[in-house]
């Protein structure tokens, strides 16, 4: 990533700033009052935590959560064998390349909006196998298994892996609950729609890039998933568009917190109360930055469409429904070839 291929720079309006805001309103909220409590007793325990995630998500998309109960040493672990395997040899590394028929493993050419993104990424499912359609295509209805590909190197990755995500899984669900209070719905709302969840983690190097100005370690975007939980190293570089003036407030980290954000399922969910927000991440001249971020995304056979709790005669249902497993299907065919067309969004089923 030396040389600095045309295929990794941005049209002028989406490059970086050199200088930038940092984010002084993104809110940072304590889990503690709730970290021991099932989503019965939280409400009674704690409404304050319910009504911060509630605002965080309403009027920036995004929030940190600190005292959230996953141990460090197991974060620290995945870090350190995360390290481990990005500093080897590009050889080593694509012995587990992912391609259109293998889509877990190492990849290094993902694009975003059809510019290449200054990184490369190792992916992993929480469920092994993931059942996922076979195609997007509407009227096929054959189904298929995704299969994680481990290295051999380092030896303890997939242990390390395996044990962050069930934490993951943990604190999602108990986010999950905090945001159906918020929204007025019982705690356990969403907990059905992730019974065969195709929820994945990715480990990212982004490594120093000598045109910052020019490239972005990932372009702007939002997740289509329900819920993301970032861990990002102590070098930063998360950037959020902020909903009041579209500025673009960097994220500064903070020690052992997460930082959460509401993906395009929960706008659909929550008709448009909550939205998902578009984020980007800038690249460093001098140093390289790791993240790991864990999607939480439903069952493949989830018919995602706005809550009926949550419409009436007077805030009618914004979205049709649409099957996630077709969705995620179609946004996969992206990742390997640039298309003519932008990738499916929700707008598109707009009402």
């Amino acid at each position: 990533m030396g040389e600095v291929d045309p295929a990794f720079i941005q049209d002028p309006e989406h490059r970086p700033k050199i200088s930038f805001t940092e984010a002084q309103g993104i809110p940072l909220i304590d889990l503690s009052p709730i970290a021991t409590h099932s989503s019965d007793e939280v409400s009674a325990i704690d409404e304050g935590v319910v009504r911060e995630i509630g605002n965080a998500c309403k009027e920036w998309g995004f929030f940190q959560v600190i005292n959230h109960g996953v141990p460090l040493e197991k974060r620290q672990r995945i870090e350190d064998a995360s390290r481990k395997f990005f500093a080897q040899s590009l050889e080593e590394k694509r012995k587990v390349r992912r391609n259109d028929k293998e889509v877990l493993g190492y990849f290094d050419t993902e694009h975003t909006k059809n510019v290449r993104d200054w990184k490369e990424v190792f992916d992993f499912t929480v469920e092994e196998p993931t059942i996922v359609p076979a195609s997007h295509e509407p009227d096929d209805k054959e189904l298929t298994e995704w299969t994680n590909q481990w290295p051999d190197y380092p030896s303890e990755l997939r242990e390390a892996c395996q044990e962050y995500a069930q934490e993951m899984v943990r604190l999602a669900y108990k986010l999950m609950e905090l945001v159906a209070l918020s929204l007025g719905l019982p705690g356990d709302k969403f907990h059905g729609f992730f019974k065969d969840q195709t929820s994945f983690i990715r480990l990212n190097h982004y490594p120093h890039c000598p045109t910052p100005h020019l490239a972005l370690g990932v372009g702007r975007h939002k997740d289509a998933g329900a819920l993301t939980i970032l861990a990002q190293d102590d070098v930063g570089g998360l950037e959020v568009k902020r909903k009041t003036d579209g500025e673009w407030i960097r994220v500064n980290p903070t020690a052992d917190a997460y930082i959460i954000n509401v993906g395009d399922i929960i706008q659909v969910w929550s008709n448009d109360k909550y939205e998902s927000v578009d984020h980007r991440v800038v690249v460093n001249s001098k140093k390289e930055r790791f993240s790991i971020p864990f999607l939480f995304n439903p069952a493949h056979y989830t018919l995602v469409k706005p809550l009926e709790e949550l419409t009436n005669e007077q805030n009618p249902a914004k979205y049709r429904a649409y099957n996630l497993g077709k969705f995620i299907t179609t946004r996969k065919r992206s990742n390997f070839q640039k298309l003519n067309v932008e990738n499916i969004q929700i707008s598109h089923f707009r009402i």
